[in-house]
């Protein structure tokens, strides 16, 4: 296939040929003029990590302008996890847009949206009755989390936990931990939002059990357990840097807010919808929270998020009290339960599973022979290395970023994190095949063994 080919053809999907193919250095001329043209007409603000003009994608791969096919363990940050432009996906898509793209659900409801919330009280954990509320991001399904929180439990106050991101808002910006890039200069932040050291067994070396111990100890001396609405929190932290929390951190959190009539909400807008090698990543911990937000991987590339709980929580808000113009947008509705049927009928958890043995069998086996690796943690397809330097154990934000960027230029999209910035992230799509895979991680070893 010539570059035009590439370029011209309408190509995507699985029907991508699965290969990484370099044409030209990244950024070839088209992405360049691409670049030239946002540096013109995008505010600084608005970053990007791979430069490239991608023009298709799927499988495991992402196509650019020049013609050069890179090996995709990003997946658009765990957005396109059944694959880009998945087939069921985009027929719902086209057969959605055909008859209608907007009534406002709102205004005049349809049976895409009510059963996207049926989907997801049936999938989410526990079987309690549940109740879906449906919204268009991560971020605003957490500040509407924890608005249905207050509400329903009259208290103000919020505990988030160190390393969590939950979104660019003003709100989520408060219960975000991070300050570069997200917070610094956009202050002031929301009020009654307070922090909770979390379980870090890489850093901090505690059990669960005591882990669990010093943030409730925190939580209720600085807090008050009377005075506290919700405890938000990921079960797996994501841009945080990927970690893992001791077993039995969850658990007794979930305990203590049972006790004190805390609203436990986890944010599964990264770790949801097979990503960890189940269902949710509350699953795999034992723990059925109050409520649950997703985002991300529920409409296989579409803007849709939900926030999924306890029916006598979610019925706390008055008529009129949740919604939003766009939420629940009946496109994004029809490509959600195309994806929930991919998800449940294409094997996608344990697919999960095994791009997650692959992965951590590699990593183990760099950190064996290189120092520098100092931690490999994840579960499923959500897996990351944290690096360090070998003499004192210091996170070494340089060399993860050396890395990534030299995977980037030899056809590898790698995605950095952490609240150090010393973690790479991977985030394979789970339709990726293992030879793809496998030569992604080459070239991380080499680019690691370069710098």
């Amino acid at each position: 296939m010539s570059i035009a080919d590439v370029i011209t053809a309408p190509l995507g999907g699985p029907s991508l040929p699965q290969e990484r193919r370099l044409v030209t250095a990244i950024p070839g001329p088209r992405s360049q003029e691409l670049l030239a043209r946002k540096a013109a007409a995008v505010p600084a603000g608005v970053g990007h990590t791979v430069p490239i003009q991608a023009v298709a994608a799927g499988g495991g791969v992402v196509v650019d302008a020049d013609g050069n096919s890179l090996i995709d363990l990003g997946s658009g940050i765990a957005v396109t996890s059944v694959g880009n432009a998945h087939p069921g996906v985009v027929a719902a898509v086209q057969a959605q847009a055909a008859q209608f793209t907007h009534t406002c659900f709102m205004i005049s409801p349809y049976d895409s949206y009510v059963a996207v919330a049926e989907a997801l009280n049936r999938l989410t954990p526990g079987d309690h009755e549940k109740r879906t509320a449906l919204f268009n991001s991560g971020a605003e399904a957490v500040e509407n989390a924890v608005k249905i929180a207050r509400k329903y439990t009259g208290r103000p106050a919020v505990v988030a936990f160190d390393h969590g991101y939950h979104g660019r808002t003003n709100l989520t910006m408060a219960l975000t931990a991070k300050a570069m890039p997200y917070k610094s200069g956009f202050g002031p932040f929301a009020g009654e939002i307070y922090r909770a050291p979390l379980s870090y067994p890489f850093r901090d070396g505690l059990s669960g059990a005591d882990a669990a111990a010093r943030a409730i100890s925190m939580i209720e001396k600085q807090v008050g357990a009377d005075n506290l609405a919700a405890l938000v929190i990921e079960p797996i932290q994501g841009e945080g840097g990927f970690i893992v929390p001791a077993d039995g951190f969850l658990p007794a959190l979930v305990d203590w807010c049972r006790q004190n009539g805390v609203v436990f909400i986890a944010d599964e807008v990264q770790t949801g919808f097979a990503r960890t090698g189940e269902m949710f990543a509350s699953d795999g911990f034992g723990i059925v929270p109050d409520l649950v937000t997703t985002a991300k991987g529920l409409a296989g590339g579409l803007p849709l998020a939900a926030v999924t709980g306890r029916a006598e929580i979610m019925d706390a808000s008055h008529a009129g009290g949740l919604g939003g113009t766009y939420g629940g947008n009946p496109i994004a509705c029809a490509a959600a339960l195309a994806a929930i049927d991919a998800y449940e009928h294409e094997g996608l958890v344990e697919r999960a599973r095994e791009i997650g043995a692959i992965l951590t069998a590699r990593l183990e086996e760099l950190q064996q022979t290189d120092p520098r690796v100092g931690d490999v943690r994840g579960r499923g397809a959500m897996v990351a290395v944290e690096f360090v330097d070998p003499a004192t154990g210091a996170p070494d934000a340089a060399l993860a970023a050396a890395v990534a960027k030299a995977a980037i230029a030899e056809g590898v999209i790698l995605l950095t994190c952490g609240t150090y910035g010393n973690v790479i992230r991977f985030l394979p799509p789970l339709s990726i095949d293992d030879r793809l895979l496998s030569e992604g991680l080459d070239v991380l070893a080499a680019s690691l063994a370069a710098v």
